[in-house]
This record gives C-alpha cells, sequence and structure tokens, in this order.
C-alpha cells in the first residue's frame, strides 16, 4: 500500500474516532445535566452526587470530569432553565400575532415553572453568588415589554396592563402545590388560562386598581 493512501485512511479512522468521542461526551454531558434537573426538582439539592451519576446512566468519575462540584453542575442546569425562559419569550416576540405570542409566554413560563418544582429557588438560595445575570435578565424584561406593546397596540392586551402585572402572575404562580407532578403541571395550565382572560382587552373590562412596585425576587426570572 502507498504511503499517502494508508496515511489517509489512518486519517479516516482516527478523525472518525475523534468525532464520536466528542459524540459520546456530549451526550455523557445531556444525559448527566436532564438527571440533575430532575433530581434536583424532586429531591433537592441535597441528593448526591453518585445517584446523579447512576440515573444520568454513567459512572461518578464522568460526571466529576465534567463537573467537578455540586454547585458546578448546578449552575450549569440553572443556565439551561434561564436560557429557556429567554427562548420563550423570544418565540413569543417572533410571533406574527403578538397577543397569540403574549399568551405563549405565559403559558410556556408557568408550565416551565410547574415542572421546575422549586429548582431556581432552591439555586438561588444555595448559590446566591454563583451567577451574575442581570444582562440576561434585562434583556428578556425588555423583550416581553416589547410584546407587550405590540399586543395592546393590536387590541388584543388591555390598556392597563403594566409589566409588573406579568411578574406578579409569575409570583403568584410559585403558590400552586399539587399531589402529583401532572396535577401541578395541569393546575399551572388552568392558572394561565384564568391569567390569560384577566389580561384580555374587551369592551366590558373594569379598570385595574393602580399598580404597586413589586420589591425583588431573584427566583423569577423576570424581577429587576
Amino acid at each position: 500500500m502507498d504511503a499517502p493512501v494508508h496515511l489517509a485512511k489512518v486519517r479516516t479512522v482516527t478523525d472518525r474516532l475523534t468525532h464520536n468521542l466528542r459524540s459520546d461526551a456530549l451526550d455523557n454531558r445531556e444525559r448527566i445535566l436532564d438527571a440533575a434537573r430532575a433530581l434536583f426538582a424532586t429531591e433537592g439539592l441535597h441528593v448526591p452526587m453518585r445517584e446523579i451519576a447512576r440515573r444520568a446512566g454513567v459512572g461518578p468519575a464522568t460526571l466529576y470530569r465534567r463537573f467537578p462540584t455540586k454547585e458546578a453542575l448546578a449552575t450549569e442546569a440553572f443556565k439551561d432553565q434561564m436560557r429557556a425562559c429567554e427562548v420563550i419569550v423570544e418565540e413569543g416576540l417572533a410571533d406574527p400575532d403578538p397577543w397569540r405570542g403574549f399568551c405563549l409566554v405565559i403559558e410556556r413560563i408557568c408550565e416551565l415553572h410547574a415542572r421546575d418544582r422549586g429548582f431556581t429557588a432552591a439555586f438561588m438560595s444555595t448559590f446566591p453568588h454563583a451567577l451574575d445575570f442581570a444582562a440576561s435578565r434585562a434583556s428578556t424584561l425588555n423583550a416581553a415589554a416589547e410584546l407587550a406593546r405590540r399586543a395592546k397596540a393590536a387590541g388584543r392586551l388591555r390598556r392597563d396592563f403594566v409589566l409588573d402585572d406579568l411578574i406578579l402572575v409569575i409570583m403568584a404562580h410559585t403558590g400552586i402545590h399539587a399531589a402529583t407532578p401532572a396535577g401541578r403541571v395541569a393546575a399551572s395550565r388552568r392558572f394561565a388560562a384564568l391569567a390569560i382572560e384577566a389580561f384580555r382587552a374587551s369592551p366590558d373590562a373594569s379598570p385595574l386598581p393602580p399598580a404597586g412596585r413589586l420589591s425583588p425576587v431573584p427566583p423569577i426570572p423576570f424581577t429587576t
């Protein structure tokens, strides 16, 4: 076999192995994060790292190689949670029907929190200085405010709506409790539907009382 041909075959095999290794490493990372989010939501942040590794189907060494500490793992899981919130608002803003986009944001943010089951609050309480997400929060707030402006201009969102009303809905939503995860999600969807009806513009809608300025609550993605 000519040397150049042999070398080309070696490179092909090496590239394929490298790609497979990278894919496996990426798969391991996603499995670990999926398992961590599920266990953090149901068991809290005290869940052992070994249990997370077992649920993810990886060895403890693989887990610690990717995430040396529980704080590192929880922080990465929380970043994904933040990004999910950002994506929901971006999708709402991208909808050509601003009222439909506004409703989507309420429904999906509520469902995100229903499935979160306290992870965000636990993370912020346990690791209060792990992340500085002011820029991300401000960007999400601005996008939500723009979506509300468009929905008002379309005549679908009541004129006296203010952004703090949306924050208030999310804060109230954290009080939902249910016997099962499915029951919590079902209650969340009903809550979101009631909130949407309260925000819908209609000729006979009674004026809202004056809006109160809300204090910052770190676990809520929309707060200041």
